[in-house]
């Protein structure tokens, strides 16, 4: 419908008495006009019983988003002046953008700014408090002024430009944190993927021959030398090394297992689900608790594919309790006919006990009781990426890589790097535990822990002067974590830290928002900073932020200032 568009016009206010199908309509720039649809044109009348009143309407060539520098009276108000981004792309504000972003990402973050904005402003229609006072609707106001929509903009840009997978600082305690990476890669390999990916990658092509072959025959060379195995592969991690087992080996078959060993890992991977999508049927045998060699014997048929084993990694099962030992399964497998696999979870290399941990099972030890295949993670007390490593009998593990699931689950190049890289410091005994950050960590003495949480307590206390900082130590425990080294702690200090003004939770969220992100654990109320799992040099990072956030908390400024993202 086209309307009048009349510099100045006056007309009365009140309660219109004209035509039934007639109607009041409001403009977008607040000019009251009577209209009367069945003529499509908008008619100003005079009635004797309207009230006269100046309003001035602006015709169609003047300026229609001109700012309106009158304070809102409501939300409406600030959706009429929220700006238009092709107005935006016009302002000098926008060349800065512009010139370091593509137009396109430019485009695209005034956009969502003003989403927000948009949004913020719709819920007020919405609140079940009164409407905004004036106070906020004058700061909602100043936020859609061009240089504060500008300012949002960069943030949307610089949070999207920002890199997700990044180094972090672990100060939680858990050494092999899924959430954080797992196993900190040593020296030797990240350094081997530096040099391997600058361009090109050996990967399926025999330097000697110039023939494709199989892109893990250099890894299972080393891992036989390591274990003694007759055969090795690699897959991408762990259940993908079970999955392909049950699926070359048992599917349409039974697979007979012990109830206790019946496991859940993390994300809700289960073994029945696993033999479940690989095709075999699951046979339960024994309790719980207690399940003896008898229990597997009489499960035993002809359509029984595999015996398997499954190292309870995460959690035991102690007091009244009997578990079969593996050399009673591999003694039934072989009269039986029946393979037996060995899933370890995460596979050790080395025996921890002289470090005060109960001994878990080595994977040269449990190869050496002949189990016809074993199963472990590669970034996990091994102390490299993620890979699913299986050794065993060379005609199984010939099955195992024809399988068609073998292409999909296959170790990718950078795996295959990092870990040859890995496995060659086994080749030194001597100086592995220097060398793998895991076993440096989890082998670290208790006083040299306390002595650089004492250290690193002092100095920050020294250069937080004025107060607004507090720092405690206090005796707590870590953990192996990702299933590795169930239900032993291990003996630490930490750092409780405090910051004038900021509550627990919003300390830990400021810390995770600096550069690198530092993780914390909060307990008892207090964030805590476990130094058994900060890398060296680590500390200048948490002192940085900790000293960052004390200043701007006691700056004569902070009170009005706007906080950090969190």
């Amino acid at each position: 419908m086209e309307f009048l568009a009349l510099r100045s016009i006056r007309i009365k206010t009140g309660t219109c008495r004209s035509k039934p199908h007639s109607g009041i309509r409001q403009s977008a720039q607040g000019v009251r006009r009577i209209v009367y649809p069945p003529l499509g044109h908008a008619k100003v009348v005079k009635h004797p019983a309207f009230h006269y009143n100046d309003f001035v309407m602006p015709s169609r060539a003047a300026p229609t988003n001109a700012p309106d520098k009158a304070p809102p009276r409501s939300p409406r108000d600030l959706l009429r002046r929220l700006p238009q981004v092709d107005k935006l792309l016009q302002l000098p504000e926008a060349e800065a953008l512009l010139g370091r972003h593509p137009r396109p990402e430019v485009v695209r973050s005034l956009r969502q700014a003003l989403d927000g904005l948009r949004a913020h402003i719709q819920s007020l229609y919405h609140s079940p408090a009164p409407a905004a006072d004036g106070r906020e609707l004058e700061a909602l106001g100043g936020q859609l002024e061009p240089p504060a929509v500008f300012q949002a903009a960069a943030e949307i840009l610089a949070d999207r430009n920002r890199p997700h997978y990044q180094r972090v600082v672990n100060g939680t305690g858990i050494i092999l944190h899924t959430g954080l990476g797992r196993a900190v890669l040593p020296a030797r390999a990240v350094e081997a993927l530096s040099e391997a990916l600058r361009g090109y990658t050996l990967v399926e092509v025999d330097r000697g021959t110039g023939e494709r072959n199989r892109r893990e025959d250099r890894l299972a060379q080393i891992l036989c030398e390591l274990t003694g195995a007759e055969a090795a592969t690699a897959v991408n991690n762990n259940a993908a090394a079970t999955l392909i087992i049950l699926a070359a080996l048992a599917r349409g078959r039974e697979v007979i297992i012990s109830r206790g060993q019946l496991i859940e890992i993390g994300g809700a991977f289960r073994i029945p689900q696993v033999m479940e999508e690989s095709g075999a049927r699951l046979v339960e045998v024994g309790t719980t608790n207690r399940t003896y060699i008898e229990d597997y014997r009489s499960a035993v048929t002809a359509e029984t594919a595999l015996l398997l084993q499954v190292h309870t990694s995460n959690y035991e099962i102690a007091g009244f309790a009997n578990h079969t030992p593996l050399e009673e399964i591999v003694a039934l497998g072989r009269e039986k006919g029946i393979p037996v696999a060995s899933d370890l979870g995460s596979g050790c290399f080395v025996d921890l006990s002289p470090y005060g941990f109960r001994r878990e099972p080595l994977v040269a030890e449990v190869v050496r009781r002949g189990p016809d295949l074993v199963c472990f993670s590669g970034d996990k007390l091994l102390g490299g990426p993620q890979a699913g490593i299986i050794l065993g009998k060379k005609e199984l593990l010939e099955r195992i890589r024809r399988h068609p699931i073998f292409r999909a689950v296959r170790i990718d190049k950078m795996a295959l790097v990092a870990l040859e890289a890995t496995l060659r410091l086994y080749r030194d005994p001597a100086g592995l535990f220097s060398s793998l950050p895991p076993l440096l960590m989890i082998t670290r003495p208790e006083k040299e822990v306390r002595r650089r949480a004492e250290r690193f307590r002092r100095s920050l206390l020294r250069r937080a002067k004025g107060g607004g900082l507090a720092v405690e130590l206090v005796k707590e425990s870590s953990q192996a974590g990702s299933g590795s080294l169930p239900a032993q702690n291990l003996p630490t200090w930490a750092a409780a830290l405090e910051v004038e003004g900021l509550a627990s939770e919003e300390l830990a969220a400021r810390l995770r928002a600096f550069t690198p992100p530092i993780f914390t654990r909060i307990q008892d109320g207090r964030v805590l900073v476990d130094f058994r799992t900060l890398l060296p040099g680590e500390e200048k990072f948490l002192a940085g932020a900790l000293l960052g956030l004390k200043n701007s908390r006691s700056s004569p400024a902070a009170s009005g200032a706007k906080k950090p993202k969190s």
